[in-house]
């Protein structure tokens, strides 16, 4: 070969693209056509996955659209679209040493008072819930409970709810309908769920267990490394403490701020802040409809719970303190038909508190103190004598409690009471109380 010819080649090299090279390598044609054959078997894969889940879902189509039948011969159809339904059955048997329960001082109502003597089906709950679609949720509770030796049938909750793909601020929500609405801890939860057989003082003198009034209620959990949320509502004003409240747009409304967090990997609390106010403008029955009030009613409240799981699983072992204060204005006037007495001007404050500690020592079995205590009012003159006399008496109660959790669908519960309501009485009470989840049931809020 001449250097003609040699220089020839070099220029021909030298014009080449790099690509060229690369593609007279074995080793790299080798490796390309390795990853060309993953290529075609991962989509014929994918291809073939896809015709499959094609057929599945036609085939589900014909079987939702065609009637099925079960063994009664009874016509079935899909049940795509059905609610979560679910039952709570709150059963107790209770025995008192004293025949009187009233709270010296307060006028409380139905749901308040202690409850009846010997067996009953206490507070059974009857639920249905379900996403209506992405941007509303739904629920509806129904109690059955009984008053005067009658069952009774009253609607609990039923509201909507909104979800993420409504297109709200990432962290609001709203809620509206019939509620357990935000006002301390307790409030939220259903009754099944209390660390205790029965509710503490406060929440009997101040709420009659609970308030669940007609409304609606806005919250937003703030963007913050820590949990921050606030909120607040506007009500009906029919629900107590008010009542009354029929032809009114809005008689009550509320605000709340919390904050909680983690303590290290086995430690959490949660704070708040709370505030509801309102106005009796036909009156608040309560104590048998013996007992009126109408006036406005300003009622703050203040809580805090502390979690501790010792060896970091909750399951298994578990430390929760936990206490609530409240403090009660009332401006406007009494009338109580028992002391025959006419209406009497008040302008007084009265408050309450509760603190309660859960040691879960066991996965199965819990232990549990409590104590609670109110501070009554003065007595309004011309009302001495009379329901709100507490005779310079604050009432206080001490409960403790023993439960056994075969699972989470089942609890059994042996709980003491020592009551002093009014001065010299003492009343010594045992609960023994059974809690069944039949069906679906949401999980309980922290």
């Amino acid at each position: 070969m001449n250097k003609n010819t040699l220089a020839a080649s070099a220029a021909l090299l030298a014009m080449l693209p790099a690509h060229a090279m690369a593609e007279s390598n074995p080793d790299m044609r080798a490796l390309r056509a390795e990853i060309q054959a993953m290529k075609n078997l991962y989509e014929r894969r994918i291809s073939e996955l896809e015709g499959k889940l094609a057929t599945m879902e036609r085939g589900r189509e014909t079987h939702e659209k065609a009637p099925a039948a079960d063994a009664s011969g009874r016509t079935v159809y899909g049940n795509t679209f059905n609610p979560s339904i679910g039952a709570i059955l709150n059963g107790q048997f209770r025995s008192f040493s004293t025949d009187s329960g009233d709270i010296a001082g307060f006028a409380v109502g139905h749901e308040g008072e202690r409850g009846k003597e010997g067996f009953s089906v206490n507070h059974t709950e009857l639920n249905l819930s379900a996403n209506a679609d992405d941007k509303f949720f739904g629920s509806v509770t129904a109690a059955l409970a009984e008053h005067d030796g009658e069952t009774e049938i009253e609607l609990e909750e039923a509201y909507i709810q909104t979800l993420p793909g409504l297109g709200l601020p990432q962290g609001a929500t709203v809620k509206a309908g019939r509620a357990l609405w935000t006002l301390g801890y307790l409030n939220e939860h259903h009754a099944h769920a209390d660390d205790f057989a029965d509710r503490p003082l406060p929440y009997r003198a101040f709420l009659d267990g609970t308030f669940n009034d007609d409304g609606v209620e806005l919250s937003y959990v703030l963007p913050t490394d820590f949990y921050s949320e606030i909120g607040g509502g506007v009500f009906r004003g029919a629900d107590f403490p008010f009542g009354g409240a029929d032809g009114e747009a809005v008689g009550a409304w509320s605000a709340f701020a919390r904050v909680g967090g983690d303590i290290g990997e086995n430690h959490n609390w949660r704070a708040g802040a709370y505030v509801l106010s309102g106005k009796a403008k036909e009156g608040r029955l309560s104590n048998e409809d013996m007992v009126n009030f109408v006036g406005d009613m300003d009622l703050y409240a203040a809580d805090l719970r502390y979690t501790w799981a010792p060896t970091g699983n909750p399951r298994e072992q578990e430390v929760i303190f936990q206490g609530e204060y409240f403090w009660r204005n009332e401006n406007g006037s009494y009338e109580d038909s028992a002391a025959a007495t006419g209406l009497v001007n008040v302008d007084d404050h009265t408050s309450g508190w509760y603190a309660q500690g859960i040691y879960k020592f066991h996965p199965q079995w819990r232990v549990g103190l409590r104590y609670s205590r109110l501070a009554a009012p003065s007595v309004p003159l011309g009302l001495a004598g009379s329901t709100l006399d507490s005779g310079g008496y604050d009432p206080e109660a001490y409960a403790a409690m023993v439960d056994w959790t075969n699972s989470e669908f089942s609890r059994v519960r042996l709980q003491y009471n020592r009551e002093e309501l009014s001065a010299g009485q003492e009343d010594n009470q045992f609960l023994l109380q059974y809690i069944l989840s039949l069906g679906a049931h949401a999980a309980h809020k922290y």
